[in-house]
Order: structure tokens, then C-alpha cells, then sequence
């Protein structure tokens, strides 16, 4: 069964390994991302953290959601050396680089609580899954990550087990410069991250391609992650069980 829906400017599509889901799950997973998107898109002026950038709303009178999510975006700017960041050069509050993140591992635990045996999550290319039957394998998941140089190939392709859940990606082939660089030589053009969770998988992505090598370094000993980084002239740097995956899965 397949489930597909557009929001937050992108295609979430829902995946699952066998038997049907109800309606009301698909409409409680639906509605998970379309409340963060109204509450904190800065390209909707009615949305709470387009009050707080107005000086409308401060952020201690501002939803539980919206504080919670300020105080996880804030946790990551410490871990990961400033890297990461809540807000704009301007000193606006953007929570754009964790926000997703927050609504996929949301509609997980929707899923989860639904009972839901295996199945995976698509948004904009960051992806959760469930293994279900995980002593067969027959119905693990695999995923890949696209050539930053061509979209139509893939640079691997490996299966997402319990330990390696969440891969998300952040780069410039298809949105450009959208994240703020504070490694000067930009040297990375595509960052990949596998994880256990979807916000550490996503947030570092974007930590990695903002800090560079440094963080990188930082982000595989300290938090244990895959990493697959792309530079502008197509040179990877791979951890070493990526790099596996890379030479023996076929994709």
C-alpha cells in the first residue's frame, strides 16, 4: 500500500509492507505536517514564528509546539559547535532546518502507536523506516542517495535496518544555497547522513554541510553516524560502512 500527499512545499509519500492502514491514521499522519507548516512557515504571514519575526508574539507567550521546537533547534546548535542554528543572520527565529525532521519522527510515532509493522517515510527525500519482519529481512527497505552531478544515478544504494532508521540529505543541486555556511570554503555541495532517528539524521546533514569537514569529524565521533559527503568536484568522502555499501550493494 502507497500513500502519497504534498505539503510543506514538497511530496511526503507513505509506504507499507503489507496489509492496508485506515483512513484516520493516513488523515492523523496528513495532518501532522500540514499543523507545522502553518505554524512555522515564514513564507505564511500568519503563522506563529512569522508573529514572533513581526514582534507580534514573543516566544514565551508563543504554543508549546513552537517553544519545544525552538528549545530541540537550540540543544543541536550546542552539539554541533554553532553549526547548526536557530536563527537567521538576522537574528530572526528559523526553525526551517529541524521543523520536517520534527513532523516525520511525529507521523513515526503515529504510525507506531497504530500498530503499524514496517513501513517507510518519504519527505522531500528524508526518510524513517520501520523493518518489520526484521529476522527474514524479506522486507527491509532499501534506499539510495543521488548523484549531486546527475540526478539519475544513484552513488549507493543500502537497506535501513534498526540501528540505521533515518537518512536524510541536505545540498544545493536542487534548492541552491539555502543554508548558512560557517565553513568558508563551502566545501561540501551534498551531505548525506544515516542515523537511528530522523532529527539527528537531518539536522546533522544540515550541521555538516554548514561546518564543513569539522563538523563532520565532530558529528561521526560523537553521535556515531554514516556520513557521505559530495564536494563541488564530485569527490566523495564516505564512513567506512557506507563505503561497504558503496562497494558491494548494487544500485
Amino acid at each position: 500500500m502507497q500513500h502519497v500527499f504534498e505539503t510543506m512545499g514538497t511530496v511526503v509519500s507513505l509506504r507499507f509492507d503489507e496489509g492496508s492502514v485506515a483512513r484516520s491514521i493516513l488523515d492523523d499522519v496528513e495532518h501532522v505536517f500540514r499543523t507545522a507548516d502553518t505554524t512555522f512557515s515564514l513564507y505564511n504571514p500568519a503563522s506563529e514564528l512569522s508573529r514572533i519575526a513581526r514582534g507580534e508574539l514573543t516566544l514565551t507567550h508563543s504554543s508549546e509546539a513552537v517553544r519545544d521546537a525552538y528549545e530541540r533547534a537550540v540543544h543541536w546548535r550546542n552539539a554541533t559547535g554553532g553549526a547548526f542554528t536557530a536563527h537567521r543572520p538576522d537574528g530572526v527565529i528559523d526553525l526551517s532546518g529541524i521543523v520536517k525532521a520534527l513532523a516525520i519522527e511525529a507521523a513515526g510515532e503515529i504510525l507506531d502507536a497504530a500498530g503499524s509493522a514496517g513501513w517507510l517515510l518519504n519527505a522531500g527525500g528524508d526518510v524513517l523506516a520501520r523493518v518489520g519482519d526484521t529476522e527474514s529481512g524479506k522486507n527491509a527497505w532499501r534506499v539510495g542517495i543521488v548523484d549531486p552531478l546527475d540526478r539519475t544515478v544513484l552513488l549507493c544504494s543500502f537497506e535501513l535496518d534498526e540501528t540505521r532508521a533515518a537518512l536524510a540529505t541536505s545540498g544545493t543541486a536542487e534548492r541552491g544555497e539555502h543554508v548558512w555556511r560557517t565553513d568558508a570554503r563551502q566545501s561540501f555541495s551534498q551531505v548525506s547522513v544515516l542515523a537511528p532517528d530522523i532529527v539527528t539524521a537531518d539536522v546533522l546533514a544540515t550541521a555538516i554541510l554548514s561546518g564543513g569537514q569539522q563538523t563532520s569529524d565532530l558529528a561521526t565521533e560523537q553521535f556515531g553516524v554514516e556520513v557521505l559527503t559530495v564536494d563541488a568536484n564530485g569527490e566523495l568522502l564516505i564512513t567506512p560502512w557506507l563505503r561497504n555499501a558503496v562497494s558491494t550493494e548494487p544500485h
